[in-house]
């Protein structure tokens, strides 16, 4: 079985360099719906038997309308433990002014996850986040059971990075070692145990996108 997991479109907060987290959101913007098709150009290419999505807009959309552009137009569930991480007092700050506010935070979220302590902001800790989504990811896999079965998951840049690097056996102090997932880029592992482990197939695609990305695309 592989799993696709998909970032939701570049949205208006993503270009700012601003925190969206669970509880913030924006529009995606208007040339995201494009990249959203020609994402959807590459995923054509492979069966899907369901869609899961997180249910905060933009990851939302994401998912509609790339299902728009696959063949057999397959279902779509919203699930809650797939959304973004809950930023606290983070949610709707520049980087720049999280920095400045929060700096132990804000450091240790982007480069010590071992050592984030969001108690002051009111936040998530990775472990936190890890422990809610990874019982959707082993729903989503025993519901698919069987070989050759393809998921797609569409959610967020800085959950998802943790997640499947928890779910590939990560330890807390190295999930960023890969680096960051970029808007609109796939991800894909494989279980061929019922989700008992998972193998990388893909980090980070983006070569179906057709322009340069820069620092604001990828967190």
């Amino acid at each position: 079985m592989k799993l696709f997991f998909l970032r939701h479109g570049k949205t208006e907060w993503n270009l700012e360099s601003r925190y969206q987290g669970a509880g913030g959101d924006s529009p995606l913007l208007p040339e995201s719906y494009e990249e959203i098709k020609q994402a959807a150009s590459y995923l054509k290419q492979f069966k899907f038997a369901h869609i899961y999505a997180s249910p905060i807009k933009r990851a939302r959309e994401t998912a509609r309308n790339v299902r728009k552009n696959l063949p057999g137009k397959p279902a779509i569930s919203l699930l809650s433990r797939l959304e973004e991480f809950h930023l606290g007092k983070m949610e709707g700050m520049l980087f720049k002014e999280a920095a400045e506010k929060f700096p132990q935070e804000f450091d240790a979220f982007r480069n010590r996850p071992a050592e984030y302590q969001p108690v002051e902001i009111g936040g998530e800790s990775f472990q936190q986040l890890i422990d809610r989504m990874t019982p959707a990811i082993q729903v989503i896999v025993h519901a698919h059971p069987g070989d050759q079965q393809n998921v797609l998951v569409v959610s967020h840049g800085a959950a998802l990075n943790a997640e499947i690097n928890a779910l590939l056996g990560t330890s807390l102090a190295h999930l960023r070692d890969r680096g960051g997932l970029s808007n609109t880029s796939t991800t894909i592992l494989e279980t061929k145990d019922g989700g008992q482990s998972f193998q990388l197939v893909v980090w980070n695609k983006t070569d179906y996108l057709k322009r340069k990305l820069d620092p604001t695309d990828t967190i």
